[in-house]
């Protein structure tokens, strides 16, 4: 049985990281998209804006570089100094040269997690990932935003967020009921949208093999949508019960022009449960 459990995590995770495996909804033009002379969609066009004049980050999204080995299509221009490294879907720890800055107590618990195959991973037991892990992971993402409230519809896991941008202050991180997604609220500053997020579980996974995450943690988010196709968000890991130190990543995401996201039941006819 441990066997056959172990195989149906790793196809489950394979199917995750093949993008091309999954249907997707008939292509329908939903959202005004600028187009070549040759009617393609032309991805490097300048940003879209709503009627406030802020950048319009509505739209499906996925996705992208690192979690894949490469972006699709040319590769990107080498990024300046100082960018932060591209977040991996599986070890986020192997972007950086000397390693994420773990504490003795996140050392232990991700030895423990890998030395189970990782295979208590949320998502390979369809509970909901963690914000890092859905950033990385290859299904789309569909934001819908408005003046008050960013809302962003995961395809994986049927997940949902609300990122408040009405003006309200983050609450104190002592909620008594921690969330997998947290309490974020966002701010304009400039063109970025900047969102703070806290009352998260203390059993989160940042990646597949089981970086952790914990309850004391405060994650930020710069999200910036650089033209009409690409979109680049700065997370910044702020979690002194896991990490020596603060530290930051970057995901980048790809626009899917006419795409949309489907429907995604994880727990039909699950009949597997951590043990």
């Amino acid at each position: 049985m441990k066997a056959v459990k172990y195989a149906v995590v790793v196809t489950a995770l394979c199917a995750a990281l093949s993008p091309s495996l999954r249907a997707q909804w008939p292509a329908y033009p939903a959202y005004p998209t600028p187009r070549t002379a040759d009617g393609k969609p032309d991805l490097t066009a300048p940003t879209p804006r709503t009627a406030d004049g802020r950048p319009d980050l509505t739209g499906v999204w996925r996705g992208a570089p690192a979690a894949f080995g490469g972006r699709r299509g040319a590769p990107p221009p080498e990024p300046p100094p100082g960018t932060p490294p591209l977040a991996t879907f599986r070890d986020i720890a192997s972007t950086f040269k000397d390693g994420l800055p773990l504490t003795p107590y996140a050392k232990d618990l991700l030895a423990k997690r890998m030395a189970r195959s990782s295979k208590d991973n949320p998502e390979a037991n369809c509970l909901p990932m963690g914000i890092m892990q859905f950033w990385t992971q290859g299904f789309p993402r569909k934001f819908v935003q408005t003046p008050k409230l960013l809302v962003i519809l995961y395809e994986a896991s049927a997940g949902i967020r609300q990122i408040y941008t009405d003006g309200r202050p983050l609450p104190k991180n002592d909620d008594p009921q921690p969330y997998y997604y947290g309490y974020s609220t966002g701010r304009w500053e400039g063109d970025t949208l900047v969102v703070e997020t806290n009352n998260l579980r203390d059993d989160g996974w940042l990646d597949i093999i089981g970086t952790p995450l914990t309850d004391q943690a405060k994650l930020t988010e710069r999200f910036r949508r650089v033209n009409f196709g690409r979109m680049e968000i700065d997370i910044t890991v702020d979690d002194p019960k896991a990490y020596t130190k603060p530290w930051t990543v970057r995901h980048v995401q790809d626009i899917m022009p006419d795409g949309d996201i489907i429907e995604f039941i994880c727990q039909e006819n699950n009949r597997f449960t951590p043990r």
